[in-house]
């Protein structure tokens, strides 16, 4: 286990590593580009198999949420991503602001595909932050078990207390393991032997 990480490159690269955390392994970004780039393939195809007359707008967007949700998910659980964002300095403010800046995606699902319904985005944004705040609140011991229990208790309010999007069933559980389990829990950041 390895806490420590290099410094950022400069330029686009160094951009690059604030986003996935500097020092990402080969392996890893291969996983945060195929993955993710499956997930925007097929979200789409699943919508219009679903028999949803979207317009080219809603299509794209899809396209766009599975990709950032997805690739949340993969990048988030790397141990590059664990060591940049967990190193000192990072918070309990850094890390509900960064899950705090993902409720543009809830209203935007609120406003494209469940028809202006912002109940909908304030309960599912509501139960974010709360589920996150807890999170961050408990010892770091407790924090796995925290928020496996949250995101169960998310499962319940994005599928059966909450509508449902047509055709983004996937996207509140998506969400919620992006945020909750893959981001905010502090985890040993392990990494490879040798190389890649």
């Amino acid at each position: 286990m390895d806490w420590t990480y290099p410094q950022p490159r400069a330029g686009l690269a160094g951009a690059l590593d604030r986003f996935i955390g500097p020092g990402a392994t080969r392996a890893e970004r291969l996983l945060q580009i195929l993955v993710p780039s499956v997930a925007a393939i097929a979200a789409p195809l699943y919508a219009a198999t679903m028999g949803q007359s979207w317009s080219w707008v809603h299509y794209l967007l899809c396209m766009v949420l599975a990709f950032d949700l997805v690739g949340g998910v993969v990048t988030n659980a790397t141990s590059s991503a664990k060591r940049w964002y967990h190193r000192n300095g990072q918070g309990f403010a850094q890390h509900v602001g960064f899950t705090a800046a993902h409720l543009l995606h809830l209203l935007l699902v609120a406003w494209l595909y469940l028809d202006n319904d912002w109940t909908w985005a304030a309960i599912a944004g509501g139960y974010l932050l709360a589920a996150a705040a807890l999170i961050l609140m408990v010892p770091v011991y407790l924090q796995r078990p925290t928020t496996l229990i949250l995101y169960l208790g998310g499962l319940v309010v994005g599928l059966w207390l909450l509508p449902t999007p047509p055709g983004l069933d996937w996207f509140l559980p998506v969400f919620y393991l992006k945020l909750l389990v893959s981001h905010l829990p502090r985890e040993e950041p392990y990494r490879p032997a040798t190389g890649d």
